[in-house]
């Protein structure tokens, strides 16, 4: 198995992203971190069965459901409901399980590194994508 890809090269490597348990509520963190995701250029594909339009993005019940290849499969979900998140994250061949700050779960990591997947734990994508923003900015490596 290759080693698995820093969370820099994903962010430069990957574009669509699946947000499962985006709620439509601009109050929810969720909202905000995909709505400045698809501002600065990736692809949001909102995965909720509560609504049919999220941030003016068709929003589909199931990651399985989406008809088009996914890269990151970025998750909102308490903890202990990841593993079946993840098993479906390997069964459309997405790249990369996100697990957003303050979810772990060791099961769907091992699960999803042994399907040759990366897996990012208790990590914000967007806090990510500002820390590497400002250094590329201030010229750093890249």
């Amino acid at each position: 198995m290759e080693a698995p890809m820093d969370i820099e090269c994903i962010i430069r490597s990957y574009r669509t992203i699946a947000v499962v348990g985006l709620s439509s509520g601009p109050e929810n963190p969720g909202y905000g971190i995909a709505n400045f995701l698809k501002t600065v250029g990736f692809n949001i594909v909102p995965v909720s069965p509560h609504t049919d339009e999220i941030l003016g993005e068709r929003t589909y019940p199931a990651l399985k459901d989406i008809p088009f290849p996914v890269d990151i499969v970025q998750v909102f979900q308490p903890s202990d409901a990841i593993g079946q998140t993840a098993s479906e994250a390997i069964d459309i061949g997405a790249k990369v399980l996100w697990l957003q700050e303050g979810i772990v779960n060791s099961e769907a990591e091992e699960i999803c590194n042994d399907a040759g997947m990366d897996v990012v734990i208790d990590r914000c994508l967007l806090k990510e994508y500002r820390r590497l923003l400002g250094r590329l900015m201030a010229g750093g490596a890249g």
